[in-house]
């Protein structure tokens, strides 16, 4: 605050040195700077110095005050129950343990933050105020935070980015986050931005345009294609991905004739997950000339033709000619063909078969891995269930993959393609056959919480491998998903695991009681999660 009878202006830059100097002179020989001469003088100089004094210190030169900042937006959720507020405080103090070593039996509370947030926003709660910069540090350190953490912060995480350098990540990733959007309804200032608006607001316009009306977004993005760069040409060709249809056809057919090989390949896989489109026929065409059925044999069986060469036309329908090192170019551009057709060409191409026959069907010659390969890849671009229920097979099968499935993240990719109960279901038919050293990126795709059977499946697991005297730490992952997946409601029935049973002669030195403590922790994460939705529903008896 300025002193009174100061004037607003700062001093002359060698203020300080002047006072100096008069203190060390006298001030009958030097008059300090704004002060009468007399007797009064000393007492001036000294009233004078601690005010520069305190200018020093603070490090700020006077100056005539700036605008006050915009107030903050209003945020009509409602709020936060007064124990998950007390909880969210908690979820944000706790900070990663520095080093290594055991974890212990505590619940690891920065694991448990995602949970929160995402429970949070469905119920459509908003957070105190005070809570907002420890939740944008959380999102700054942590990408896999940020888009739960910047919807429940709401238009103040922004509005508080502005003023925060460090926050600066929530402007690009927060909804409409560096300008907002205009109304879809101003034609106008939709097209204002769409021709000058920095590259990530007009992604946004268009993200938002496509989610509302697709065929406007196709329009938008065609008045500007032919002056675009490759590289954003790329990304807007990209967002088209969302809501995908037949009208989306002919501009894509149009940009297989992009000079950039990306954004060809990339409008060669949209036009391939439209089963009607006429790439996808021309590559029926191509792939159904490649494989037939050989009836000659004992047993009917698939015979593979691979094409000799890459033409220009494949290459301009997004066939790569050149292959990666290591692989044949027959099987590599078959592989392809294959992946890119749709999978009903394969019924009528041979002898009106179901994709669970076909599937059964032997491949001469080696060729077994590499057309199931592509089949898989085609279910997962398609999103054809029927034929990703044929390719993963039965869970129980001897061998641990599919009759198609030929690695574990393809495994996983089909039953993405599944509804989340089958899905479920499926990985704990696996984990009952196959136990949990192949589950881990089979788990990552299942719903949260996991579904009763798949639960048990996994915890039975886990029991059968500590009375088996296995390593414990070949568990950790997925045990750390149980922490963070299994239901609440199991914490009851899994409280027979955490007595420390006898070593037995072969266990690894210490196997038992980390194995306890994991069951402890296990135990106490799922209360505490438990407990977490409690109060997001107004619960306040329960403490974590």
């Amino acid at each position: 605050m300025n002193s009174p009878s100061l004037p607003v202006d700062s001093p002359a830059p060698d203020a300080w040195e002047e006072l100096v100097t008069a203190a060390l002179l006298g001030t009958d020989r030097r008059t300090p700077p704004d002060c009468p001469p007399g007797q009064e003088a000393p007492v001036a100089l000294l009233d004078r110095a601690a005010v520069e004094t305190v200018r020093r210190r603070a490090g700020l030169r006077p100056a005539r005050a700036a605008d006050r900042p915009r107030p903050a937006p209003e945020d009509p959720r409602p709020a936060l129950p007064p124990a998950a507020a007390r909880r969210l405080a908690l979820l944000l103090a706790d900070r990663p343990g520095a080093g290594g070593g055991r974890r212990g039996s505590a619940p690891d509370l920065m694991e448990l933050l995602p949970q929160w947030l995402a429970a949070a926003n469905e119920r459509g709660f908003a957070p105190p105020a005070q809570a907002l910069p420890a939740l944008l540090d959380a999102a700054r350190g942590r990408t896999d935070l940020r888009p739960a953490a910047l919807t429940f912060a709401g238009p103040r995480a922004v509005w508080l980015a502005r003023l925060n350098p460090d926050w600066r990540f929530a402007l690009r990733t927060a909804p409409g986050g560096g300008t907002a959007l205009p109304s879809l309804e101003d034609p106008a200032q939709v097209e204002q931005l769409w021709q000058e608006g920095l590259f990530a607001e007009r992604v946004a316009l268009l993200a938002a345009i496509r989610a509302r009306e697709p065929s406007a977004a196709r329009e938008l993005l065609t008045t500007t294609w032919a002056t675009e760069r490759a590289e954003d040409r790329l990304m807007f060709l990209d967002s088209l991905r969302a809501g995908l249809g037949p009208g989306d056809e002919p501009f894509l057919e149009q940009a297989l004739g992009d000079r950039s090989r990306n954004v060809r390949s990339t409008a060669a896989e949209l036009l391939s997950a439209l089963p009607g489109s006429a790439l996808a026929a021309r590559m029926a065409v191509r792939a159904g000339a490649c494989v037939a059925v050989d009836h000659t044999g004992d047993a009917p069986t698939l015979t593979v033709e691979a094409p000799h060469e890459c033409d220009a036309a494949m290459e301009r329908d997004g066939v790569v000619a050149k292959a990666p090192a290591g692989r044949g170019e027959r099987s590599w551009w078959f592989g392809q063909l294959v992946e890119a057709a749709p999978l009903d060409t394969w019924t009528g191409r041979l002898g009106g078969r179901t994709p669970e026959e076909i599937v059964a069907l032997p491949v001469a010659d080696d060729w077994q891995g590499e057309l199931h390969a592509a089949w898989c890849r085609a279910a997962v671009r398609q999103r054809d269930a029927t034929w990703a229920r044929a390719l993963l097979g039965s869970p129980a099968a001897p061998e641990a993959g599919g009759p198609g499935a030929v690695s574990l993240a393809e495994r996983a990719k089909l039953l993405a393609t599944l509804d989340g109960g089958e899905r479920s279901a499926w990985v704990a038919g696996f984990i009952a056959t196959h136990g949990l050293s192949e589950a881990f990126q089979l788990l990552g795709v299942c719903a949260v919480p996991w579904s009763g059977p798949l639960g048990r499946a996994v915890v039975d697991a886990l029991n059968i491998a500590r009375d088996a005297g296995s390593y414990p730490w070949s568990f950790s992952g997925v045990m750390g998903l149980a922490e963070r997946c299994l239901d609440p409601s199991e914490a009851t029935r899994l409280d027979g695991l955490l007595a420390i049973p006898d070593e037995p002669e072969d266990a690894s030195p210490g196997a038992t009681g980390y194995w306890a403590e994991s069951f402890q922790r296990l135990v106490t994460t799922l209360r505490l999660r438990a407990t977490m939705i409690a109060e997001l529903d107004g619960g306040e008896a329960a403490q974590g």
